[in-house]
């Protein structure tokens, strides 16, 4: 059985941050506002609720083995060196690791040091993910980041010196009083750092965010599509392959963790306000898709410990008709797509069902028609939610017709 499931990741979540950005809808908090300081969280705790927190799901994923980790957050270079290695270990210890895994830790300049780096290699971390966003003094500061633009290029050279040989840098596009220009400075910054991925994406203005609450001016629509151009221009004359909307790498730099996201792979979530996607068979036969999600505030987490109720917060198993949506949600952004191959081993449900849904988007011209492979077409990645939507039009109109 586990042979014929989707490949498994897991998903580590730490939800404290230095400072809430502005524009964040993560899952973070201060730490400063639950009693502590962030160079005085509660370590050794945390850790032994996140090994609990997996033990309450390994019966999911028995058999199963780890392709990929990813430590989120948050920031999630505020916790130590020696607590990852002894995470990890653990980890190891319940689930079998992949020959070779990816795992990635997502790192914030202003909140390491060489050391630290060095200490985070050691531990098995292979893969880094720098929140940079911006290399500008007054970009910087409206998106409230604690670090310079020179803190970002020394992080970048401390992980180098460390030994790390696969770093993301992330960078943000559309900020208040970008101009196209200082798009461009960034992305040349970033590209004079030499790393091997780069997401770039727009800011957007989430609900529940401070930004949503009171909206900083952003650049007009036309200057957005000119950063948009020129900055693909750039990366790709640069050697930088776009593979999702918002990822661009060198070959064979690919984020293997979002890969599997966008393909619909399993994933694990623990630690606060994380979320799983867990196939299974059930004992009738049926393929089940169940999303669960674990307690949000970092105290309320906490204090699941030794809790009949487990840190799981609620569960939901996807319905055969919602999986259509759900799996073009992911697959979509994939500028390559996925072949249909894909959709069978990683739902259970024939082509049939799927391709259904997709004739709307086909007669808008924003699919490719390709036999065996579902791809957006270039029309359809710049206008992703009309191609969704489209999906969801198909859906009352076969609801309709039973």
């Amino acid at each position: 059985m586990v042979d014929t499931l989707p490949p498994l990741s897991l998903y580590i979540h730490t939800p404290w941050c230095v400072r809430k950005c502005p524009y964040c809808d993560f899952n973070s908090h201060e730490p400063d506002t639950h009693g502590f300081t962030p160079r005085d969280l509660p370590e050794a705790a945390y850790l032994d609720a996140l090994l609990q927190d997996l033990d309450g799901d390994l019966a999911l994923a028995a058999g199963r083995e780890i392709q990929t980790i990813f430590i989120g957050g948050g920031t999630p270079s505020l916790l130590s060196p020696a607590f990852y290695a002894r995470l990890l270990t653990e980890i190891e210890a319940r689930l079998p690791f992949a020959n070779p895994i990816e795992i990635t830790l997502e790192a914030n300049p202003g909140t390491t040091e060489q050391q630290r780096f060095i200490g985070y290699r050691e531990a098995g971390i292979n893969r880094l993910s720098l929140g940079i966003q911006s290399f500008q003094p007054a970009q910087l500061h409206a998106l409230g980041r604690i670090h310079s633009g020179q803190e970002a290029v020394t992080a970048v050279t401390q992980a180098r010196q460390a030994g790390f040989t696969n770093i993301n840098v992330d960078l943000m596009h559309g900020l208040p009083e970008q101009t196209p220009q200082l798009a461009m400075d960034d992305i040349e910054q970033a590209l004079a750092l030499a790393p091997e991925h780069l997401s770039w994406y727009q800011l957007t203005l989430e609900p529940n965010t401070a930004f949503h609450s009171h909206p900083p001016i952003l650049p007009e629509e036309e200057s957005l599509w000119d950063i948009q151009d020129s900055g693909h221009q750039l990366l790709e004359q640069a050697g930088f392959k776009r593979y999702e909307i918002s990822a661009y790498a060198h070959i064979g730099h690919q984020s293997r963790h979002n890969l599997n996201y966008w393909q619909f792979g399993d994933y694990l979530g623990i630690g606060a306000g994380a979320h799983g996607k867990l196939s299974y068979i059930d004992q009738s036969g049926e393929w089940c898709i169940e999303r669960r999600w674990k307690t949000r505030q970092p105290d309320a987490y906490l204090k699941r410990m030794n809790d009949l109720r487990g840190f799981v917060a609620g569960k939901q198993l996807i319905s055969v008709d919602e999986l259509p949506l759900e799996f073009a949600m992911n697959a979509l952004r994939l500028t390559e797509g996925v072949t249909l191959n894909t959709w069978r081993t990683h739902t259970g449900q024939s082509d049939a069902m799927l391709l259904a849904r997709l004739q709307s988007a086909e007669k808008k011209g924003l699919l490719m028609q390709m036999p065996e492979k579902l791809r957006a077409s270039p029309q359809g990645l710049l206008f992703l939610n009309e191609l969704l939507a489209s999906i969801c039009d198909e859906s009352s109109v076969k609801s309709d017709q039973r």
